[in-house]
């Protein structure tokens, strides 16, 4: 006979909705790859499904890799889905499917925390980070894991420690299927710029895990197959400087005893630059890139948006600065702001041009729920709720001229011979100061899928390209001198940005990517 314990022990099936198309997603590269069909994994929901109880049986599926199957439903009891605000209607459809298998839907993360509102139908909601509303829900599912009656909200009082995370569930993920792995080590975030709902989130006072939780974790990435890359996904990565100081050091310990077999990225403000004993001691932990928000070049824009802490250095000073420790760096650009002028476009273009920053994300600007723009364009009546527009905020320029230099700035920005030349600077003045570590032997599977993206950039761009003339003059002088690692990087990086911005200057892509506008290729449901 059954006891109550086996009855409890419940079957979860986690899903993460698809994305749409955007410049962060790197979907035209993967054509190029060797099966690579996502970006990174899912953070989030790779940590739930680590912390359910005991005994509980749980699936993993991201959409973006391949979307759950009917048995995946019929075998679950409960469907723990997660997302942002740009993934609000395939989360729905996630819903509407495991409703129609009768199944119970619990919803977490950062859209529904936000804006629990937007998100009726599902059976429980999430608000809030892990903590006491995660151990109610698992009591709750635990007992009965039926559809409730009506609409349960949980939301977190008490958070837990990330000091206390369990290691995330690598082991579920297809890690050979992602461009690049993940990892956290803090969250929040001490700035308050007016678009951001970081602090509103996760707050102002940052958190961190343990420098042996972030190594154990990056082994148990290796363990679970994964080759290449991580990518820090702190919303600032210095955020709490004295931690990161810490942990640095047993990163390069770990780097050193694995043969360096992983290249770091992260998220942090520019002021990083000011920070050279962080700097050093990242290059030899082997970061490759820093995403910097920087916004606009414009430093009366960047007071408006409460973003004073970009200019610690003058901005150009802080990338030549970053570039000189051999971090690539990655910007942050916002179009329509307040101060914008009909010369805003060129100005970001000169920007571009004098920074020789190669991957920039260009979005307009877009107002999220919990940030201080959201409150000042609320009471302001400047919202807009129309899904035919690409913004959701009423400029203070003609919306169609505010549009136009967007799209002009994506043409301009991403022609080939332009991104191509920005890279080809990296490759010369940045990528040349890294360290050169002893590294481990490449494994012949590693040796065999370098082989075969080359092999594929070679024919689609060199061969077949519309811009081949271009990618040879980039890629001929590295070849002839044996160095194919920078041609595979940017082969794949370059021609998802020049894909992509085709796209979006001709108005098949969103301008933001936190916009709700509908495009055909996103109607593509769970």
């Amino acid at each position: 006979m059954t006891d109550a314990h086996e009855m409890s022990r419940r079957r979860i099936l986690c899903v993460f909705p698809l994305y749409a198309p955007s410049f962060a997603t790197f979907e035209y590269a993967y054509p190029l790859t060797d099966g690579i069909r996502a970006c990174m994994p899912p953070q989030g929901l790779l940590l739930i499904a680590a912390a359910v109880p005991h005994g509980w049986q749980v699936r993993f599926v991201d959409g973006n890799i391949a979307p759950a199957t009917d048995e995946d439903y019929a075998w679950a009891e409960v469907v723990l889905v997660s997302g942002m605000h740009i993934q609000r209607r395939q989360i729905d459809a996630i819903r509407h499917r495991a409703h129609s298998f009768d199944r119970t839907t619990v919803l977490g993360g950062p859209s529904v925390s936000a804006c629990p509102h937007y998100y009726p139908h599902f059976d429980y909601l999430h608000v809030g980070e892990m903590g006491d509303a995660t151990d109610e829900l698992f009591a709750r599912l635990a007992r009965d894991p039926t559809r409730p009656r009506r609409q349960v909200v949980l939301t977190t009082r008490t958070r837990r420690e990330l000091a206390d995370f369990p290691l995330p569930a690598y082991e579920l993920a297809q890690l050979d299927r992602y461009l690049t792995g993940s990892i956290q080590f803090s969250s929040g975030c001490p700035y308050e710029c007016e678009f951001c709902d970081i602090p509103a989130l996760y707050g102002r006072q940052p958190r961190f895990k343990t420098p042996q939780q972030v190594t154990a974790e990056l082994d148990k990435l290796l363990a679970s197959g994964l080759r290449g890359a991580v990518y820090f996904v702190d919303d600032n990565f210095i955020a709490h400087r004295r931690a990161v100081r810490e942990l640095l050091p047993h990163l390069i310990d770990w780097q050193k005893r694995n043969g360096y077999p992983l290249a770091l990225s992260c998220e942090a403000t520019l002021n990083i630059a000011k920070r050279p004993d962080i700097l050093e001691l990242m290059r030899e932990a082997l970061f490759e890139s820093i995403f910097c928000g920087i916004e606009t070049p414009d430093p009366d824009s960047l007071k408006a948006i409460a973003k004073q802490h970009n200019m610690m250095v003058p901005i150009l000073e802080a990338v030549r600065t970053l570039n000189d420790y051999g971090f690539e760096v990655v910007s942050g650009i916002i179009l329509g702001l307040d101060t914008d002028t009909a010369a805003s476009g060129r100005g970001v273009l000169e920007f571009i041009e004098r920074s020789n920053i190669a991957m920039l994300t260009i979005n307009l600007l877009q107002a999220l729920p919990r940030t201080p723009l959201w409150d000042r364009l609320e009471r302001d009546g400047r919202l807009i709720e129309d899904e035919d527009r690409e913004s959701n905020v009423d400029f203070l320029m003609p919306y169609d001229q505010v549009l136009a230099m967007w799209r002009d700035c994506m043409a301009r920005a991403y022609r080939p011979e332009a991104v191509l030349a920005r890279y080809a600077y990296q490759v010369r003045e940045t990528y040349s100061k890294r360290i050169k570590p002893r590294r481990r032997r490449p494994s012949w599977r590693d040796v065999r899928r370098g082989l075969h993206m080359l092999r594929r950039i070679l024919w689609e761009i060199g061969i077949r390209g519309d811009y081949r003339r271009d990618f040879w003059k980039f890629a001929l002088p590295l070849l002839v001198r044996g160095d194919v690692e920078p041609v595979i990087r940017v082969g794949l990086m370059a021609h998802h940005l020049i894909v992509f911005a085709r796209g979006a200057s001709s108005g098949r892509h969103n301008a933001s990517h936190y916009s709700s506008k509908v495009r055909m290729q996103q109607m593509a449901a769970e």
